[in-house]
């Protein structure tokens, strides 16, 4: 993970203005709900404002989160002293990451990558995760309707990203809460490094 200069990223904007509709001011219900599965050394890849970072420290985990913007990882550090938790949150680049996790969450992250940056990504998740770990994510599914937001992500694309080096654990529908929005339609995977 890079720790040089902070660059301005495209999303700093949303969070400064406290815009970002993916921004809930909570953990997303579904990676919540799967928190139980969450253990070791705590990775949040694009943590934004650091919800699930702070809640996997909640659970007396070590947590990281990294992000793009500088703005987020501000926020994200002043939540975490607000609430009394310990967290280390780093600007950085998802995907070019380092060190060692045996967790690795993700709310929002993989669809906004593009086809390069996914492959890059997911090739950092496997040098980073411990045989075993685990990668959970929430992304947005190809079964919602419309065209605005990130890029629908669908099953296959998940199937295919995860094909060597990995175990699916699961996919499951699931929901997106957005502010000013219906709930998303989603999925919730969780895969294993092998």
């Amino acid at each position: 993970m890079s720790t040089g200069p902070p660059e301005r990223s495209r999303f700093d904007d949303a969070y400064e203005q406290n815009a970002a509709p993916w921004d809930i001011g909570r953990p997303q219900p579904a990676l919540s709900e799967r928190a139980d599965t969450f253990r070791g050394a705590v990775l949040d890849a694009g943590c934004g404002t650091g919800e699930h970072a702070l809640l996997a420290a909640s659970l007396g985990l070590a947590a990281t989160g990294v992000d793009a913007s500088p703005a987020a990882i501000e926020l994200a550090r002043a939540k975490a002293v607000a609430r009394g938790l310990r967290a280390t949150f780093v600007v950085g680049d998802a995907t070019a990451l380092s060190g060692r996790f045996d967790t690795v969450v993700d709310s929002g992250l993989f669809h906004v990558l593009d086809d390069a940056d996914r492959e890059a990504f997911v090739d950092g998740l496997a040098s980073v995760l411990t045989r075993g770990g685990r990668y959970t994510m929430l992304c947005f599914s190809d079964r919602q309707p419309g065209d605005w937001g990130p890029r629908r992500i669908s099953r296959d694309d998940l199937l295919d990203s995860f094909r060597d080096g990995w175990r699916i654990v699961s996919i499951d529908p699931a929901e997106f809460v957005v502010r000013g929005r219906d709930p998303v339609k989603s999925w919730l995977a969780t895969v294993e490094r092998v």
